[in-house]
């Protein structure tokens, strides 16, 4: 892709980025340096690849799913100002 400094330029003023002139001519070798690593990157075959969700074949280590702690929702709601059918109620905030 092929970038111009009117396009640097452009994008900048839709940002609402004031760049001058040395700002945006940085910008634009700074951006076609990135489009052409990734034309380079485009331009690998990667069809024998297969995809994968990690670099390295590793699994996460899991805990195992137990209870630690008791059941205290009854000593909660016994403290709350307001509670109707086990749901805590609060005021209304939105008219």
């Amino acid at each position: 892709m092929t970038l111009s400094l009117v396009d640097v330029k452009r994008v900048a003023e839709l940002a609402y980025i004031e760049t001058n002139e040395d700002e945006a001519n940085a910008a634009l070798t700074q951006l076609t340096d990135i489009f052409d690593l990734i034309e380079q990157m485009q331009a690998v075959d990667t069809s024998a690849v297969e995809p994968m969700s990690h670099a390295q074949d590793v699994t996460q280590r899991l805990r195992s799913d137990d209870v630690t702690e008791s059941d205290q929702r009854e000593l909660f709601q016994s403290i709350a100002p307001q509670v109707e059918e086990g749901l805590y109620l609060v005021p209304k905030v939105i008219e």
